[in-house]
């Protein structure tokens, strides 16, 4: 049995009038999960029109907190990013001049009509099979659809929307497609060739730090050519049509704001076989939906608390729960951008009014240095490498993005049955609440103790320094998981 929830912007939300199960934001961040709690499933009503807005966090800790949400944080994105909506539009291509009375299509060139779109149903009958067909692709509360006709091309666009954006003619009806909803099941896609497959490897030729260098790359072309593989090194202006490939393998620095996110998205739409997916990219590179997730599934970790204002009162519990220096961290960010050490109430709220300027949500973890900290590489659920990565010198972190001379410390790597059963585990488990990609995770240990600090995907794999232990054999074991995935799409 599911237990369903509302979330909304703000306490005074006047859902909260209609319906017994609203919360706000707020509230979800603060109070859940909950102990024992019912399975949950979740109607994000917030607004997510903006990146790392509260309604897009709301969906991304759902899914950290195991809660079935509408919308996911895929289709926040996806929506955001201009939707091919080609396949859809055949559904349309049919409308009548007159939908109803203040619509004429057919008359009316170079004019754009919107339509409401509430859980994939909308009362005009013409438009009916194209929202079905778009809730199943986009799976979202409220889509405002715009429809023009320019020389007798039929124009189609989306909005995405909140409940305080519908006109006031509209929000009785919104109220009665959210109150079926809530009662329903829910259920939410050239050349003659020596190989059987062929990968692109992609990169970015501009990148101060890349996830593999050259030789590296090199090394992956040839293990790919041993498995059966194609695999060809590319930037991403070079690939014109990703349906071209059967893989993507991306060695390029990804986000979420990306094209390296958009086009993992493509080719996992397109049934390719991709690392690190869509979602291994979503969850790994935000640090809250980390963070919430390594507490909801009791992966061991340091003390953190995810800030929502610099108010002197949040100030005031940091200094006391933490103590100085502690860290702040952006929700994205890798190779050690993105991370600050604060020493004083002065330079915490200071830093806090700034990074607010940038995200709805910040990070702030307790202090513990350590002289290194130990990468486990992870693929579908099995170590394959360790490093211990020692501190830039004369500094807090692993990279110090401020010396040019000693930009980063030195490392050690070894094989996996050489690293504590407890490193290894806490590695293990981390990757568990993220997916079965490649990863690579970061992890301090301080006398008997453990903490993960964060899941990567798209590590750092380096010749001669990943590989300095397996060689050749930690290119091939990749490959091989591209091959394994490769051939259990042929049986699909």
């Amino acid at each position: 049995m599911y237990k369903t929830l509302i979330v909304v912007d703000t306490e005074d939300s006047p859902l909260k009038e209609q319906f017994s199960d609203v919360i706000s934001f707020e509230k979800y961040l603060r109070d859940y999960p909950k102990e024992n709690e019912l399975q949950t499933r979740l109607i994000n009503l917030c607004d997510t029109e903006h990146y790392l807005s509260k309604g897009y966090y709301c969906s991304l800790l759902a899914e950290a907190r195991k809660h079935v949400v509408l919308p996911s944080v895929k289709t926040i994105n996806s929506l955001r990013n201009e939707p091919d909506l080609q396949s859809l539009i055949p559904l349309i291509t049919g409308l009548p001049a007159a939908i109803d009375s203040s619509t004429r299509l057919e008359n009316a060139d170079g004019t754009e009509q919107s339509f409401w779109v509430y859980f994939g149903k909308t009362d005009i009958q013409g438009l009916k099979a194209f929202a079905k067909k778009l809730f199943q692709a986009y799976p979202s509360p409220i889509i405002k659809l715009n429809i023009s006709r320019i020389n007798d091309r039929l124009n189609v666009s989306l909005q995405r929307c909140a409940p305080s954006m519908l006109p006031e003619e509209e929000q009785a009806t919104f109220l009665n497609h959210l109150k079926d909803f809530t009662q329903t099941v829910w259920r939410m896609g050239g050349r003659a060739k020596s190989h059987r497959w062929d990968m692109a490897i992609l990169v970015n030729p501009e990148e101060k730090v890349p996830p593999s260098n050259k030789e590296a790359l090199s090394r992956f072309v040839k293990a790919a050519s041993k498995q059966g593989i194609h695999a060809e090194v590319v930037s991403y202006a070079q690939i014109t049509d990703i349906n071209k490939y059967d893989a993507l393998f991306i060695r390029e620095t990804t986000a979420i704001d990306h094209h390296t996110y958009r086009l993992a998205c493509e080719a996992e739409n397109n049934d390719i076989v991709v690392l690190d997916d869509p979602t291994s990219i979503l969850r790994c590179c935000n640090k809250v939906f980390l963070h919430d997730a390594f507490s909801y599934q009791k992966v061991p970790s340091l003390n953190t608390i995810v800030v929502s204002d610099a108010s002197m009162e949040t100030v005031e519990k940091l200094s006391a729960d933490m103590g100085f220096p502690l860290v702040l961290k952006m929700p994205e960010g890798s190779f050690s951008n993105g991370v600050y050490k604060v020493s004083s109430k002065e330079e915490l709220t200071e830093k806090l009014l700034e990074l607010f300027t940038h995200s709805a949500l910040i990070l702030a973890q307790e202090y513990c240095f350590t002289d290194y900290d130990w990468r486990i590489g992870v693929l579908n659920g099995r170590a394959i490498y360790a490093c211990r990565y020692k501190m830039a010198r004369n500094h807090w972190q692993i990279y110090n993005h401020d010396s040019e001379r000693f930009f980063s410390g030195g490392f050690e790597t070894m094989p996996t049955f050489e690293v504590p059963q407890k490193v290894l585990k806490a590695a293990l488990k981390a990757c568990a609440a993220v997916g079965n990609g490649l990863y690579g995770v970061d992890i301090k240990q301080k006398d008997n103790h453990v903490y993960v600090l964060e899941v990567n995907d798209n590590p750092s794999i380096d010749h001669k320094v990943e590989d300095a232990y397996l060689g050749d054999e930690l290119y091939m074991q990749i490959m091989s998981e591209f091959q394994r995935r490769l051939e259990e799409r042929g049986k699909a």
